[in-house]
């Protein structure tokens, strides 16, 4: 039932989407995506059960409206393997400021479902660019999160700043409130190379404040990205 919700909720939002943007049609572009990364690392904590991970996914565009599919590998420690992501939302820009309103669907394939991982998040956003400084915050909240908790709400402010050609670095500090499991903070700093247009390096520092939890120790992951 919840799976069937979660999509339900998820889908409506995004043919809202479509429907608003079914005019302009001809003017979707369409970006895509792959990386490798030794460690998927989200929120803190590692989905990979701190092993190597492989991703991927598509985005697409019109106007200001987007949508897309992304997929990585997991290891909880059970059947689940996949990830699955299905997001969309409008982004625009008033005042200098840049804002992005959407909703996001987690969902996880060979999950037996009495582990009632997946869940649906509606994320508002904003950020504001000041030379090579990009500062922003997002706040996300799901109704019914992954595994035993409900409510969840997460915070986070971050940074980039671009001192060179092709380098970027960046990091953010958040914070996860979740009603049953344990509210935690968690942040990370790295920097990101990009060989080319279509070639990225990101090396980063993930950490919280979670004890006794080694999915949640600090930890360094190194992502190669392809963009096409």
């Amino acid at each position: 039932m919840r799976l069937q919700a979660s999509c339900a909720a998820l889908a409506a939002a995004i043919a809202t989407l479509a429907t608003a943007g079914a005019a302009s049609a001809q003017d979707a572009e369409f970006a895509f995506n792959a990386a490798a990364t030794n460690d998927y690392v989200f929120r803190g904590a590692s989905q990979s059960n701190e092993n190597f991970a492989l991703s991927g996914g598509v985005d697409m565009t019109i106007g200001g409206l987007y949508s897309g599919v992304w997929a990585s590998t997991v290891d909880f420690g059970d059947d689940t393997s996949t990830e699955i992501d299905a997001y969309g939302g409008f982004r625009f820009e008033a005042q200098g400021f840049a804002f992005d309103l959407g909703a996001v669907g987690y969902f996880y394939a060979h999950d037996d479902q009495a582990s009632d991982y997946d869940y649906v998040e509606v994320k508002a956003a904003a950020s504001r660019a000041i030379g090579p400084v990009t500062a922003g915050v997002a706040v996300y909240y799901s109704p019914d999160f992954f595994g035993v908790d409900e409510t969840a709400t997460y915070a986070e402010g971050n940074v980039a700043f671009t001192p060179i050609d092709k380098v970027t670095v960046s990091g953010a500090v958040g914070k996860q409130w979740l009603d049953v499991t344990g509210d935690y903070v968690t942040w990370n700093v790295g920097a990101a190379y990009a060989f080319t247009d279509s070639l990225v390096f990101d090396v980063r520092y993930h950490d919280t404040d979670v004890d006794n939890a080694p999915l949640y120790d600090g930890r360094a992951v190194a992502t190669l990205k392809v963009l096409f």
